[in-house]
């Protein structure tokens, strides 16, 4: 799985339209975010450091629940930009939320245990689990 880091506002016109999955890494604005779903109409999940979701405007996240886009918080630890636009989640972390979720654990414990190896969010972990198992 891969993952789009915006770290400036001016990225986001230069994005690939299929995107479906992206990390801002500036604190973005409503306007942002409304240029953000009209290049890229196929978003599915936007994530942002906790700090910038807590500043974040009740407007922007109900217009998001809407267009049925989540909106999770997390990091991208380890991430250098300026070697790869994109944060890989590695497949053997992917192989590793399947197979728990498909075990029959519930999403909580899947992040917990991924949690344990990765450094992973909690709720990107739980974001794949759910995705994987309702594809």
């Amino acid at each position: 799985m891969r993952i789009r880091v915006i770290s400036a506002r001016s990225e986001i016109t230069n994005l690939n339209p299929n995107e479906k999955t992206v990390h801002l890494a500036f604190r973005a604005s409503n306007v942002d975010y409304l240029n953000l779903m009209q290049r890229c109409p196929r978003l599915r999940m936007i994530q942002v450091p906790p700090s910038y979701r807590k500043t974040m405007s009740n407007a922007i996240q109900v217009f998001l629940d809407m267009q049925g886009i989540e909106m999770l918080e997390g990091d991208v630890w380890g991430h250098r930009k300026d070697l790869d636009e994109y944060f890989t989640v590695d497949e053997s972390t992917l192989q590793e939320i399947n197979s728990l979720a498909a075990g029959g654990a519930t999403f909580d414990d899947v992040a917990s245990e991924v949690q344990k190896t990765s450094r992973l969010g909690a709720e990107l972990i739980k974001y794949i689990a759910k995705t994987k198992t309702t594809a």
